[in-house]
């Protein structure tokens, strides 16, 4: 007997796993690229190019979660979520977590750094080209 012709709904669902699944491959190869980074360069290049990936790597979090967000939401989110965090650092809870916890350390960092929040901006951006070249869908909904 041959199955039912797929709804709007059954592609949909396709199209979102497959978003899933490209989000998923994007956030590993973000991270290999971050340790890469780290063990090929020292210095600015690794500190802000760490930078920009922590916040790539958000981005493909952000999708992984809610794949159908528009690529303009899910470099907001990343670059807000990069920021706070940035920010929190002035309060000195990060830097006490950091030094319990390596994942704090990875997660939160330590210290301030006003350079920081350009190149979460970098990583922001990045991400958001990656999505919308990839769904075509850059712009909101409602613009």
């Amino acid at each position: 007997m041959a199955s039912p012709p797929k709804t709007g709904a059954g592609v949909d669902s396709e199209g979102r796993n497959r978003t899933r699944l490209a989000a998923a491959a994007a956030a590993l190869t973000t991270v290999g690229a971050g340790l890469g980074l780290r063990a090929v360069a020292a210095g600015d290049v690794a500190k802000y190019g760490g930078d920009a990936l922590y916040t790539l790597l958000i981005v493909a979090l952000v999708v992984l979660v809610a794949p159908r967000v528009t690529a303009w939401k899910a470099g907001a989110v990343a670059l807000t979520f990069s920021w706070a965090v940035e920010f929190s650092q002035l309060s000195g809870v990060p830097a006490e977590l950091s030094r319990h916890r390596a994942v704090a350390r990875l997660v939160l960092g330590s210290t301030f750094d006003t350079p920081d929040l350009f190149w979460y901006a970098v990583g922001a951006s990045a991400g958001w080209l990656a999505v919308a070249s990839r769904t075509g869908r850059g712009r909101s909904r409602t613009a």
